[in-house]
C-alpha cells in the first residue's frame, strides 16, 4: 500500500477533482487508517475494522471518481458494483457475493500483471530463441563441430538483426497453445455463479490444449511468444495467494446507488422488502465474513466499503439500522456551482478542454477556449441543470459535444489551422437551443 499522508492523498485528489474537500478529508483519513493498521501489532490488528463511507450527494459531483482515484493511488483492488442490480436471495438476479469474487479476479489480474513485467526480460529472452529456431531450424542429423561454430555465429548475427528491425518484414509459422474451449453451456441460478465458473474450468481443463499454427510478422510471433514465455514463468499458486492477502488487507468495494435499496419510511410492502431483503444479504459482507471463490476463501473483514447515493427520495435513516451502523462515516457532498464548472474545465490535469482540443491537435488542428467562453459555457451548464434535471459536471459533456459538433466532423479538413472558440460562438451554437425550454430538455 501506497505510504501517503492524508495531506498528499487530498493534494493527489485536487490535481483530478474540484472541491468536495469533506469527502476527499474522510477517505484520505480511511486509506491512511488502513496503512496504520497494518503496522500495530498483530492481536489488535485483526480487531480494527474498517471506517466504511457514506457519500451523499447529486449525480455528476465526484462521488463515483474520488473513489477511483483513491484505489489507483492506492494500488489497491478497486471495484464499482451498483447495488440496485443485486436481488434477495431466492429472487431472479445476482448473489452478493459475487461482488467480492469479481474483485477477486481483479486483484489476480493485477498481481499477474505486475508478475509479467517483472519476468518481461527473460521472456523475451526466451520467445527470441525460439524465434531464432524458426528462422534458423538445426538440421536434422545434428552438427559436426566445425558446423556447430558457424551456426553459433550464424546465429548470434541474425539475434542482432532480429533486435535492429532488419527482420520485421519477414513471415514465419509460430505454434502457440490455446487452450479447449468448453464446449458446454452452463445454466445456473441465482447465487449458483461460482459452481458455473468452476463447472467452464474444471472442462476446459479435462480438455487438452491445442497449439494453433498462425503465419504471421517476426515482431508479432515474437509479441505472442514472450506473452506465452511469461505465462510459463510465472508462479500462479504464489500471484493467487499475493492477490487474495491484497483484497483481504486492502480491497475498496464502491457501492453506487445505495439509495435505492434504501425502504422509503412508513412503507413495508412490495417493493421495500426486496430491498431491505439486499441490506441483508449485503451485510455479512460488510461486518465482515468468509466468501468462498474458486480460489479459495476470501475474508471481508478489512475490506474498505464506500456506499454512494443521492438520496432524493429516501434518506440514510432509512436503511435497516444493522446496515447503518456499518458506515459510521457519512459526507455530504456539495451541488457544483457556475464557479465550479468553470475549474472543471480548465483547472484538473484532465481538464474538459483538454479531452477536447488534445485529440483535435492529432489532426493538427489547435483548439483554443479564451476565457469568456468558459465562463459562458459553465452559466450555461448551471442555468440547464437549475432548470432540468441536476446531473452535475456531466452537463458540460453534453454542452461540449453540442458546441464542437461541426468542428468535429471538419477537423480532417481543417489541417494546420488554428480556431478559437469565444463567448460569442458559444451563445450562436447554444443559444437557440436554450431558449426552446422543451428542445433543451432533450438536446442539453
Amino acid at each position: 500500500m501506497a505510504d501517503f499522508t492524508p495531506r498528499e492523498i487530498v493534494s493527489e485528489l485536487d490535481r483530478y477533482i474540484v472541491g468536495q474537500g469533506a469527502a476527499k478529508r474522510a477517505v484520505a483519513v480511511a486509506l491512511r487508517n488502513r496503512w496504520r493498521r497494518l503496522r500495530v501489532p498483530e492481536p489488535l490488528r485483526d480487531e480494527i475494522a474498517p471506517k466504511n463511507i457514506i457519500m451523499i450527494g447529486p449525480t455528476g459531483v465526484g462521488k463515483t471518481e474520488i473513489s477511483r482515484r483513491l484505489a489507483k493511488l492506492a494500488g489497491a483492488p478497486f471495484i464499482k458494483v451498483e447495488a440496485s442490480k443485486f436481488t434477495e436471495v431466492g429472487y431472479v438476479g445476482r448473489d452478493v457475493e459475487s461482488i467480492i469474487r469479481d474483485l477477486t479476479e481483479l486483484a489476480i489480474g493485477m498481481v499477474r500483471q505486475e508478475e509479467r513485467e517483472k519476468v518481461q526480460a527473460r521472456a523475451h529472452e526466451r520467445a527470441e530463441d525460439r524465434l531464432l529456431d524458426l528462422l534458423l531450424p538445426p538440421p536434422p542429423s545434428g552438427f559436426t563441430p566445425g558446423q556447430e561454430h558457424a551456426s553459433r555465429e550464424t546465429r548470434e548475427k541474425l539475434r542482432q538483426m532480429l533486435r535492429d528491425g532488419k527482420l520485421d518484414e519477414r513471415m514465419v509459422e509460430v505454434e502457440v497453445s490455446k487452450p479447449a474451449p468448453a464446449g458446454i453451456e452452463v445454466l445456473t441460478g441465482q447465487g449458483l455463479e461460482e459452481i458455473e465458473s468452476s463447472l467452464r474450468e474444471m472442462f476446459q481443463n479435462l480438455m487438452p490444449k491445442r497449439a494453433k499454427k498462425t503465419r504471421c510478422p517476426v515482431p508479432e510471433a515474437l509479441e505472442l511468444l514472450a506473452a506465452e514465455e511469461a505465462t510459463r514463468l510465472i508462479d500462479m499458486e504464489a500471484t493467487t495467494k499475493e492477490a487474495i492477502r491484497r483484497v483481504e488487507q486492502s480491497g475498496i468495494v464502491f457501492l453506487d446507488e445505495i439509495d435505492k435499496i434504501a425502504g422509503r419510511s412508513g412503507t413495508h410492502v412490495g417493493p421495500d422488502i426486496s430491498r431491505e431483503g439486499v441490506q441483508r444479504d449485503l451485510l455479512p459482507i460488510v461486518e465482515g465474513s468468509t466468501v468462498s471463490t474458486k480460489h479459495g476463501p476470501v475474508r471481508t473483514d478489512h475490506i474498505l466499503f464506500i456506499a454512494s447515493g443521492a438520496f432524493h427520495t429516501a434518506k440514510p435513516s432509512d436503511l435497516i439500522p444493522e446496515f447503518q451502523g456499518r458506515f459510521p462515516i457519512r459526507v455530504e457532498l456539495d451541488s457544483l456551482t457556475q464557479e465550479d464548472f468553470v475549474r472543471i474545465l480548465t483547472e484538473p490535469e484532465n481538464a474538459l478542454v483538454r479531452q477536447y482540443s488534445d485529440p483535435l491537435a492529432t489532426e493538427t488542428v489547435t483548439l483554443e477556449f479564451d476565457a469568456a467562453a468558459v465562463g459562458e459555457i459553465a452559466r450555461i451548464a448551471a442555468e440547464v441543470n437549475a432548470r432540468t434535471e441536476n446531473i452535475g459536471a456531466r452537463r458540460l459533456h453534453t454542452i461540449l459535444e453540442r458546441l464542437l459538433e461541426e468542428i468535429a466532423f471538419d477537423a480532417s479538413e481543417l489541417a494546420g489551422r488554428s480556431l478559437t472558440i469565444d463567448s460569442a460562438m458559444v451563445r450562436a451554437r447554444l443559444d437557440p437551443i436554450l431558449q426552446d425550454q422543451d428542445l433543451s430538455r432533450f438536446i442539453l
